[in-house]
Formats: C-alpha cells, sequence, structure tokens
C-alpha cells in the first residue's frame, strides 16, 4: 500500500492528479510531546496524520493552554492557511508518536479546483470547525465552570455511544488536564465535577474507562444553563 491510499480524503482524486500528490508529499515522523507546527508561523502546506495523534492548542501569555481539538489517523489540518495564503492560526503538537505527510498549498488547491467533491469535503469540515466554535463561544461566555466541564462530558459522550442511546463509553479516561484546557478552568474543577457526577451515580469509572450513565440527564443539565441561546 502507498502512503498516498492512506489518506482518505484523495481516494476520489483521478490518477494524474493522485500520482501529482503522492510525488508532493512530504513524510516526516514526531515523537511523542514534540511540536510540529508554531502558531503565527509561515508555512502553509497541509498535513495529513499518517499514524499517531496531534493536537491543535493556543498558549496564553501565561502559558495556559487552550486546547481545539485532536486529530487522529484519517485526519489533516492546515488548511486555512493553504487556502489564504495567511500565518498558521495555532500550534500543532504530537501526542502520540506520529507519521505524517505534508502538501504544498499549490498543489493541495488544484486538488481543490480539480476535484468538486473534495472540495466540499472540505467546506463540510470547515463548516463544522465553524459550529464547534461558535458553541465554544457560546459555553465560554455563558455557562460556569462546572457547566462546561459538563459540556465537554457531553461532547466526549456523543463520540463514545454505545447500544444503548442513553450511555456512552469513553476510553480512554480523558485526563484532567486535557479537559481542563478545553474548557478553560483548572483541573481541580475538573477532578470536583467528576467527583460529584459519579456521587450522583451519572458516571462511572471502571479502570481506564469513564461510563456516562445517563446522557439524557447530562444533556439537561447543560441545557437547563444554556437556556435558548
Amino acid at each position: 500500500m502507498k502512503d498516498i491510499d492512506r489518506i482518505p480524503l484523495f481516494d476520489s482524486v483521478a490518477p494524474p492528479l493522485r500520482e501529482k500528490i503522492s510525488e508532493q508529499l512530504v513524510f516526516k515522523g514526531y515523537s511523542a510531546g514534540e511540536q510540529i507546527i508554531d502558531r503565527r508561523s509561515s508555512g502553509n502546506e497541509v498535513v495529513f496524520v499518517i499514524e499517531g495523534r496531534v493536537r491543535v492548542v493556543i498558549y496564553s501569555l501565561s502559558g495556559r493552554e487552550v486546547a481545539f481539538d485532536d486529530i487522529a489517523s484519517g485526519g489533516y489540518l492546515g488548511e486555512l492557511a493553504s487556502i489564504d495564503n495567511g500565518l498558521r492560526s495555532a500550534n500543532v503538537m504530537s501526542i502520540d508518536d506520529s507519521y505524517l505527510a505534508f502538501l504544498p498549498a499549490q498543489v493541495f488547491m488544484q486538488v481543490l479546483e480539480e476535484t468538486p467533491s473534495i472540495s466540499i469535503q472540505v467546506m463540510r469540515r470547515l463548516s463544522k470547525i465553524i459550529r464547534q466554535a461558535t458553541t465554544r463561544i457560546v459555553d465560554l461566555s455563558t455557562l460556569g465552570a462546572n457547566n462546561r466541564v459538563h459540556a465537554e462530558l457531553l461532547r466526549l459522550s456523543r463520540i463514545g455511544n454505545t447500544e444503548d442511546e442513553n450511555e456512552s463509553i469513553i476510553n480512554p479516561i480523558p485526563v484532567h488536564n486535557e479537559i481542563a484546557s478545553r474548557v478553560s478552568t483548572t483541573r481541580e474543577t475538573v477532578a470536583r465535577v467528576m467527583n460529584e457526577l459519579a456521587r450522583q451515580g451519572l458516571l462511572t469509572r471502571e479502570k481506564d474507562t469513564i461510563i456516562i450513565n445517563d446522557i439524557k440527564c447530562l444533556e439537561y443539565m447543560v441545557n437547563d444553563v444554556r437556556g435558548d441561546i
């Protein structure tokens, strides 16, 4: 299998352009914890995660980490700088040992121009990012720290649904620091909220797994505070 075959976005590309993409891809390996992209840098390649997992983050002047997204194998990032030729909007670091592919912006733009189905996929991804950012802005503006932790657990529960629509298994257990960085609070607050949910029976810890026992109740707790916003 060629490495390009491990990039789902290019599955529908015509063979001649696919060959050009394959020739232009540059592959690099990164160790866990290593920085891949520096915010405000001028690079505009699109980065594809072949193996491993990377995190998109921004650091405040005080050094506080604000995490935006984790991208696993099959995903990609950096399309904003590729499209508008602007500076990078966030830092990217490797969570696990990762193997990445870098594609020059001009080749990525050629793919978008010549393959409408891929352009639509990219637009849908950007639309999803905007929707998530809008929800996050509202949460940060209107919810207290405890409620923001509830909202993040609700988001995670929707990723890990089981056959029971009202139950979700989250594996591995998200690190308190990671949740804290996503919702702009402290790890102590995250620990306190999760302990309270466990006492209420809404959350159960089993080894390296968290089980959300009542998604509907958790959703009600979040929406009751959000209101009609």
